[in-house]
């Protein structure tokens, strides 16, 4: 298929369901030939997916799929592909709008657009819908999306709080709904969560051509992986604050162990990378929302890695560490981000500076930094 002919593939997210439902209903009547996927894994108990299909005028058909591995988030995927490919074969729709369900991620169902409608499809948009009034009390609950009817599926371990950010952080495009509710602080919150979207209200004529202005899957994951991510810059307006942090010396593991919770309660969103003075090699990645901490092992710095290993490395990775390079620990750094209304700076610093190695263990060096207490192995090793 020629590439002018190819399907254009819009993907609309969003845990505001009525939002991402105006969203939905606006691309439809603004976009010809325009036409609705949606699968509802409410229905994921009764061992199906059911999916439906509409258009401007309403339902075109419906059907059900059945859950693979116990999975709906699986049982998307495999219905998705085909659905698209009968679209794309049909020659007479213009735009696909993929409605996620409420706790799917964008990230994800972009990906799987991008690898298995090569020739035939292609993501043109991935719009986040936003209540702007929500954004605030979605991004600092702490409930588990089981406990609020929202997990994609058994295992879903998932919050609501980590779950809204990534949907917001991951979009090109952020589609404001009118609310009269909604107030400076709100738009500033979503303006420094993710400075870089393009926004566009609901329904409006600049959204559907968002819809359709071009989406780099390559580059999107690139800017939310922990080495390379496109972090949010120093900001303060409104009473919302953005504090970029960063230090080339380790941090100390058992005191910034004891300093979790009352830094990941510090901001209602926070994400970076950092390492530790007892784990010099490995990459560590921080994402905080609602009060909740995922610290995970993302690899191994490039400063660690033989020569020869470069070669294999993503040539973003490679530039995203010449930029942080330091000429002892290589990309070895500290950067981590908080967004918050009243944030207290100050004390947030002063609370990291405290944290890492102080004169004396630094000069100590290497070899001693490994005999320090391993806090973090409980959370990084925890089958030992």
């Amino acid at each position: 298929m020629d590439d002018n002919r190819k399907l254009s593939v819009a993907v609309v997210s969003g845990l505001h369901s009525d939002a991402r439902r105006e969203v939905v209903e606006g691309l439809l009547r603004a976009v010809p030939r325009s036409v609705a996927l949606h699968h509802d894994l409410t229905t994921a108990d009764g061992g199906t997916v059911r999916r439906t299909v509409r258009d401007a005028s309403g339902e075109r058909s419906a059907g059900e799929a059945p859950l693979v591995n116990d999975c709906a988030c699986c049982a998307l995927r495999e219905d998705l592909i085909p659905e698209l490919e009968r679209l794309a074969s049909d020659g007479s729709t213009r735009l696909a709008v993929l409605e996620l369900w409420d706790s799917v991620e964008p990230k994800a169902m972009a990906e799987v657009v991008a690898a298995h409608g090569a020739g035939w499809a292609e993501v043109t948009s991935v719009i986040t819908a936003v209540d702007p009034a929500l954004v605030l009390p979605y991004l600092v609950n702490g409930d588990d999306l089981a406990d609020a009817g929202l997990a994609a599926a058994a295992t879903d371990q998932r919050t609501v709080g980590d779950t809204w950010a990534r949907q917001l952080e991951y979009a090109s495009v952020l589609a404001l709904t009118d609310s009269e509710a909604a107030d400076d602080e709100d738009r500033a919150l979503i303006g420094q969560l993710h400075p870089t979207a393009r926004h566009a209200a609901a329904g409006s004529h600049a959204l559907a051509e968002l819809a359709l202005s071009g989406f780099d899957v390559e580059a999107a994951a690139a800017r939310q992986h922990p080495a390379c991510a496109l972090l949010p810059q120093e900001a303060d307006a409104s009473g919302v604050s953005t504090l970029v942090w960063r230090s080339h010396r380790p941090f100390h593991p058992e005191r910034l162990y004891d300093a979790l919770e009352d830094l990941c309660c510090a901001a209602a969103r926070s994400r970076g990378r950092f390492w530790l003075a007892d784990r010099p090699d490995t990459l560590l990645s921080w994402d905080a929302a609602g009060g909740a901490l995922c610290v995970e092992d993302t690899g191994p710095w490039l400063a660690s890695l033989p020569d020869a290993a470069w070669e294999m490395v993503p040539p973003f990775r490679r530039a995203a560490a010449a930029l942080d390079w330091h000429p002892e620990h290589g990309d070895r750094c500290q950067h981590l981000v908080f967004v918050s209304p009243g944030l207290d700076r100050e004390g947030l610093t002063a609370l990291l500076d405290s944290c890492l190695l102080t004169d004396a263990e630094y000069t100590a060096g290497p070899e001693a930094w490994k005999s320090l207490p391993p806090a973090f192995d409980p959370l990084l090793d925890p089958a030992h």
